[in-house]
């Protein structure tokens, strides 16, 4: 894949919302990740985990969680990605907090990538109760639910949205 192979293959990457009923192939899972673990980290650390959900009623739950958002319900399969503090903090202390939650965004950027390359869609999901999350997948206190992406099987929008242009973004030296 060259450079412009690269970029439209990211720009192709959107947010989904509506999902068929089908079921995600093992296979796919793995693959997903598998390419997740290849996200970079700080100190190689690894600072993250997933929750996979797949359970009806468990979906049903986090989706109450996410303010009732109807996609976190209808997605097949629902990664919770979390931010693990004490591996991070075991070498960073506090700094290790933000490693942390760096490493599990990376890695579900990766995911996100990951299911766009097995033309599944997706979309990550910040708002959400986090202590109801917590509760709901019975996470430890040294974890911290960072986001819920919602992956399956269904149609492309129609048209992307646009994006800001590259200048709108960039700094030269300082603010």
């Amino acid at each position: 894949m060259d450079s412009s192979e690269f970029l439209e293959f990211l720009a192709g990457r959107s947010s989904v919302r509506e999902y068929d009923a089908s079921e995600l192939h093992e296979r796919d899972l793995v693959f997903l990740l598998d390419c997740a673990s290849t996200a970079p980290s700080a100190g190689n650390l690894e600072a993250w985990d997933v929750v996979l959900v797949r359970d009806p009623e468990l979906r049903e739950a986090l989706s109450g969680a996410a303010f009732g958002q109807s996609h976190v319900l209808s997605a097949p399969a629902l990664f919770v990605l979390c931010a693990n503090y004490v591996r991070s903090m075991s070498r960073y202390g506090e700094r290790g907090i933000l490693y942390a939650v760096q490493d599990a965004t990376i890695a579900g950027t990766y995911l996100l990538l990951a299911a766009h390359a097995l033309r599944l869609v997706s979309c990550w999901v910040g708002a959400f109760d986090e202590e109801e999350v917590r509760n709901i997948i019975g996470l430890p206190n040294h974890v911290r639910p960072v986001a819920i992406i919602c992956i399956g099987k269904g149609a492309q929008p129609a048209e992307l949205t646009g994006r800001m242009p590259v200048s709108e973004h960039l700094h030269y030296e300082e603010w």
